[in-house]
């Protein structure tokens, strides 16, 4: 495994899945998945201490919300913390992480293909945000959801090319959190057939990494439109000692791990309940930190956006949920046709409403 280096990624890729290996599940069926009052999408949750911080975009800027827990964000007052004070465009997916002590806050701005990404920061989680950098991303592609994490490097989500066709998951190494360095690797495309069911682009985006028990690096990502209620999470596990800028390192579920139609789940993955379409999730870890990511055993706290069984599934629908989600053992996830061998076992995700 190489050193570790600062990873920074963002929306047009996918990873997902967790729980516990060696555990049986023995805890009392789920219980109805929880809507928080947030009409919203994309949700971006860390824990500091027994305080959640949360970040949303508001139209035409970015709002925090600080909580003592999941269920209470919803209703915590909302505070401005930046405003498009120089007309960008829309404001998607903002992402907070925290780095040094200090709090960085990405998201994606722009209209149609001028979309890129930037970023600002503060000592203090709702207040002291300065002026917006933008992050000069290799090739200055279209790019939305990124965000930052140290493991091994950088990673971000764009057109393959400059026509609007398929979304893919790209990584890149940062030196620090503003600043990638080197080139951008393509690490997941949505090449499959239960991620290509909607599509006009295809879409694979809203990556979010996390560490396993035995230290591995997966990245869940948000796959099909987010327009659909096909819209649902899978997962790319890196091999042990992979390399993360190796596509070939890295492989994906057979399927679905959380998401509301059974036929395009993985083998043994149920479809939700009472909620379509989950997607661009948050795992609430402390710090934001997946040097803090949960072992084996119990659930862990998770959000995620989805619109009500029942509704009209539509973008206006959107709702956070909290939910949770726990490492599940000796998961194959298998492929053909490519580079390396065509099976990895390892820990794989559960989720739960």
């Amino acid at each position: 495994m190489k050193p570790s280096r600062r990873f920074f990624h963002a929306a047009a890729f996918l990873v997902a899945g967790l729980l516990a290996a060696v555990l049986s599940l023995t805890s009392a069926p789920p219980a109805q998945a929880e809507r928080t009052g947030l009409r919203a999408a994309d949700p971006s949750v860390l824990r500091v201490g027994d305080t959640y911080v949360s970040v949303q975009s508001t139209g035409g800027g970015i709002a925090v919300r600080l909580a003592a827990s999941t269920a209470a964000l919803a209703s915590a007052p909302a505070r401005q913390v930046w405003s498009d004070t120089r007309a960008l465009g829309e404001v998607w997916a903002p992402e907070i992480v925290r780095d040094g002590g200090r709090y960085y806050i990405y998201f994606s701005a722009g209209r149609g293909a001028a979309h890129r990404m930037y970023v600002i920061s503060s000592a203090t989680p709702d207040s002291g945000y300065g002026a917006e950098t933008r992050l000069a991303l290799p090739d200055d592609k279209w790019a939305i959801d990124g965000t930052l994490f140290t493991f091994g490097g950088q990673r971000w989500s764009g057109w393959a090319g400059d026509t609007n066709v398929e979304q893919n998951l790209y990584i890149a190494r940062m030196s620090g959190p503003t600043t990638p360095t080197g080139g951008r690797y393509i690490i997941s495309q949505p090449r499959e057939g239960w991620e290509r069911v909607v599509g006009n682009p295809y879409i694979n985006e809203g990556p979010e990494a996390i560490k396993d028990p035995n230290g591995q690096l997966h990245i869940v990502y948000s796959a099909n439109g987010s327009w659909s209620d096909q819209y649902c999470l899978a997962d790319l596990r890196l091999r042990a000692g992979g390399d993360p800028t190796y596509v070939w390192d890295w492989y994906k579920s057979n399927g679905c791990l959380f998401g509301s139609h059974r036929e395009t789940m993985m083998p043994g993955w149920d479809p939700t309940l009472y909620a379509d379409g989950p997607g661009h999730h948050s795992f609430v870890l402390l710090d934001g930190d997946i040097g803090t990511s949960p072992p084996a055993g119990p659930r862990f706290p998770l959000m995620f956006h989805a619109v009500p069984k029942g509704t009209p599934y539509s973008w206006e629908n959107r709702y956070w949920y909290t939910g949770g989600f726990c490492w599940w053992g000796n998961t194959t996830y298998s492929r053909a046709n490519v580079p390396g061998p065509n099976t990895d076992t390892g820990w794989g995700l559960k989720f739960f409403e």
